[in-house]
């Protein structure tokens, strides 16, 4: 079973390290405490809508964004659904810019209907 709050401290780890960034540098930015930070990151401690907005702004990234790749992690995870599009769930790595969210709402549509059956 997937806690969400691992998959949210993961994806705020990826964010981080892809900017380049240390704890300390974020956690100064999001004026909270390092040591919270770093539970955070590891999954120990539930980050709070306050707390997410927070590391978003000081990570520069949307909350939406952060929010959207713990979902797709998750939906892998549950192996929900069975097959995810190509470009989806690929990680931090690939970029928010390389996805196209017209053919994901077609994606959602097309199994919406099988899951009603």
């Amino acid at each position: 079973m997937a806690l969400i709050r691992q998959e949210i401290g993961d994806v705020l780890r990826d964010f981080r390290q892809q900017k380049g960034q240390t704890l300390r540098q974020v956690a100064a930015r999001a004026n909270m405490a390092l040591g919270y930070l770093s539970e955070v990151e590891r999954g120990q401690k539930e980050a709070s809508s306050e707390v997410l907005a927070s590391l978003a702004e000081a990570l520069e990234v949307p909350v939406s964004a952060i929010l959207r790749e713990v979902s797709d992690r998750l939906a892998i995870l549950e192996g929900i659904p069975d097959a995810i599009p190509a470009g989806f769930g690929s990680g931090v790595s690939a970029g928010f810019g390389d996805v196209e969210l017209d053919k994901f709402d077609a994606f959602l549509a097309a199994n919406r209907s099988v899951r009603t059956k």
